[in-house]
């Protein structure tokens, strides 16, 4: 059964018709169909996003904003017409507050340089959580390094959750950011995001939110939320890789000095000096993604066009029937076991070694992640070298996950 009724005589989610969209979920892999399990690390294109891109190339590419010629304007306009998306898609304020980066991780990197090392003075403090994925604890770490600012790590509980008062009782009188994950990769915790923003925007603490596994899931308002910064990444919602968005205050990136220096951020240069353009050309050095941005912004008006509620009860219901089915199988530990979640499972089978694992699922075309999810100290905390992590879309099926279940079953009786 791949369609879910809803509550409240809403209709059906029909989820076959949306897998029609994605050309590649019709692919065999081992002579298996494809049930592709790994969307946390990058969920697939649809023809929509697939076909922006390709009438980009095929009949628009030219370089932006300074070109005078028709595909220069053309490409221009497609270009500023997908910010224009963004800011609609994040209820941003204005255009000036979305910039175009290669994806969270620079995005986290531009704020940690240009926003908190010129900031920073010794005996500062980072706030972050023991939940973060790499790109949201080393940037802080080498700012910290080169400052003399300290990083300062909320704990987690046993199922893998952060609580808001163990989060605040952190929030000191030398506490200058507050960075976060809106839902963690490794585990799908989600995580109290608009609490713990109004804590620190109460204590006069700048915010940051790590929002590259939110935004494929649930609405994101960052004017709702509060918060200062909040970075995403396109593939992760269904938009190319190598582009991503900056959201951030716009009095707060008027301040701040560019990142990368070069074409485009500049408004005059001579030899004495240089004058920078405004925002957001101002952190957009060089010749951008183009054909991502465009993309990225079909990628937006895919997902506004679906019914993103239902979307949202489809993927709570596949969270759940992995949860119960996984559940039943001997040895096997569900790592993550937080009241709140995304769409993500994250689990480790005793006697199977979860690369081991991922080959054997691999050889009935099944996709997962598995390894340490770029969340080495989750790992850490829980014991473990490492997990397999099976994520879903709200493409996948309920046969997909019976499938996933049959698969570790058979690899467990191999190793047994």
């Amino acid at each position: 059964m791949t369609n879910i009724a809803l509550a409240h005589g809403r209709p059906s989610f029909d989820v076959d018709a949306l897998r029609r969209q994605f050309p590649v979920l019709a692919r065999m892999v081992h002579g298996k169909p494809l049930a592709y399990l790994d969307n946390g690390a990058s969920a697939q294109r649809p023809l929509a996003v697939i076909d922006a891109v390709d009438a980009y190339e095929r009949h628009h590419h030219a370089n932006i904003h300074r070109g005078v010629h028709t595909l220069s304007m053309e490409a221009t306009a497609l270009y500023e017409t997908a910010r224009d998306r963004l800011v609609q898609f994040l209820n941003a304020r204005s255009r000036h507050e979305v910039i175009f980066v290669r994806g969270t991780t620079e995005a986290i990197n531009l704020v940690a340089q240009s926003y908190a090392r010129p900031l920073l003075k010794p005996g500062d403090e980072i706030l972050i959580t023991h939940l973060e994925h790499h790109a949201n604890i080393v940037p802080w770490q080498m700012v910290c390094e080169q400052t003399g600012a300290s990083l300062v790590v909320a704990p987690i509980d046993a199922r893998g959750e952060v609580h808001e008062d163990a989060v605040v009782s952190l929030m000191g009188p030398r506490t200058r950011l507050f960075a976060c994950a809106h839902v963690s990769n490794a585990l799908g915790t989600v995580l109290p995001v608009g609490a713990l923003v109004a804590a620190a925007k109460a204590r006069g603490i700048a915010t940051l939110i790590d929002g590259a596994q939110a935004v494929p899931h649930m609405h994101v308002d960052v004017r709702e939320l509060g918060c200062d910064f909040y970075a995403f990444s396109g593939h992760k919602m269904y938009g190319p890789t190598g582009i991503g968005v900056l959201y951030g205050r716009e009095a707060l990136l008027e301040r701040m000095p560019p990142w990368q220096s070069g074409g485009e951020m500049i408004l005059s240069v001579t030899f004495a000096k240089t004058t920078y353009n405004g925002l957001p050309n101002k952190f957009e050095a060089g010749t951008p993604n183009i054909s991502g941005a465009i993309g990225l912004g079909a990628a937006v008006d895919f997902l506004q066009g679906l019914d993103r509620d239902a979307a949202h009860a489809h993927e709570t219901a596949l969270l759940d029937h992995a949860t119960a089915i996984l559940s039943r199988i001997p040895q096997l530990r569900i790592v993550g076991t937080a009241a709140e979640k995304a769409s993500l499972v994250s689990f480790a089978v005793a006697g199977v070694h979860p690369h081991d694992l991922g080959t054997i699922l691999d050889e009935s075309g099944i996709a997962i992640r598995t390894g340490h999810h770029c969340a080495m100290p989750v790992m850490e905390f829980f014991k473990l070298p490492a997990t397999a992590r099976a994520s879903f879309a709200f493409y996948n099926t309920f046969e997909e996950i019976d499938r996933l279940a049959a698969g570790v079953e058979r690899a467990r009786k191999i190793f047994a």
